[in-house]
Parts: C-alpha cells; structure tokens; sequence
C-alpha cells in the first residue's frame, strides 16, 4: 500500500472538519456535546487560523482516496500567565484533528501525517510542538519522541469536587 502525504488545499477544509468531528466521537464526545453546526464552526475557525496562525493541514491519501488527515498552527495563548520568555524561545506549534479512517489505522499513516506536520512547525520557527494526545494516540506520539506532560484537568461536568 502506497501511502502519499500532502498538503490540503482550502476545497478540503469540509473534510478536515469531518475528520475532526469523527475525532471527537472516537474519544467519546456524546453527541449532546457537540453544536449542531459544528461544521460551520471548523471551518471558520480554520479560515481565520489560516490568515492568523499559519494554519496548514496535511491529508493522507491511499490510491487516491483521502483516509487521515491532521490540522496545525501556531499556538497562541493569552492571558492564562505572564509571558516572560524571548520568541525565539516560545514560539510553539499545535497538532490538532489527527485522524485516521478505522479501516487504514495501525498501518503508520498517523505517524507519517505527524512527522510532515512536524516538518512544517520546524520550518516556520516552531522550538516546540503539543498537542493533546487520545489513550489511542498517545503510544503513536511516544513513538515520535513526544513527552507525556505534566497538564492536567479536572472535568467539572457530572463530578462533586470535594477538597
């Protein structure tokens, strides 16, 4: 099987919304969760990441069939703490949306999509690369050298938080 990793082009933004929506309901998501139009929701955000963050997406494609595809951009957060460190130091990339079709998983397309859309953050000047990683990816993360971090969360919904 000839696996070819490419960029996508804007006509594909639909796609990659898909495959994020999919995404999400591979780790659970409930359908109650998600806004009904998600989709114009995706592509928006992406329009607008394209001409903020130096968005790119990248798909993978089997005999001419689209079967993964992976999103990233830069990854800007505001306010949460002061930003005390130089650019050249803080200047980090984020991989969202990578997915695979069921039917082509565990055959390295996912490590392939990653190792481009790694390329990518390493030439526009990213020192550093996160992303949020399913129980499912996360071995495939480890596998490219990716740390497990120390973020953590606490969910809120349906827990009793008791200190």
């Amino acid at each position: 099987m000839k696996i070819a990793i490419r960029e996508a082009t804007q006509q594909e933004d639909s796609l990659i919304a898909k495959h994020f929506y999919h995404m999400s309901k591979d780790i659970g998501v409930a359908d109650d969760a998600i806004n009904p139009d998600w989709l114009d929701i995706i592509v928006q955000f992406i329009e607008q990441a394209r001409q903020d963050l130096f968005y790119k997406a990248f798909v993978a494609e089997v005999e001419g069939v689209i079967v993964g595809s992976t999103s990233c951009q830069l990854y800007t957060v505001r306010g949460l703490y002061p930003n005390i460190l130089k650019q050249q130091f803080r200047k980090t990339g984020y991989i969202w949306g990578v997915y695979v079709e069921p039917a082509y998983r565990r055959q390295g397309i996912a490590k392939q999509l990653i190792s481009t859309t790694v390329n990518y953050l390493k030439e526009i000047g990213c020192t550093r690369v996160r992303l949020d990683a399913s129980t499912m990816g996360q071995p495939v993360y480890e596998s490219l050298g990716f740390s497990s971090g120390n973020a953590m969360q606490l969910d809120l919904i349906d827990t009793a938080f008791i200190p």
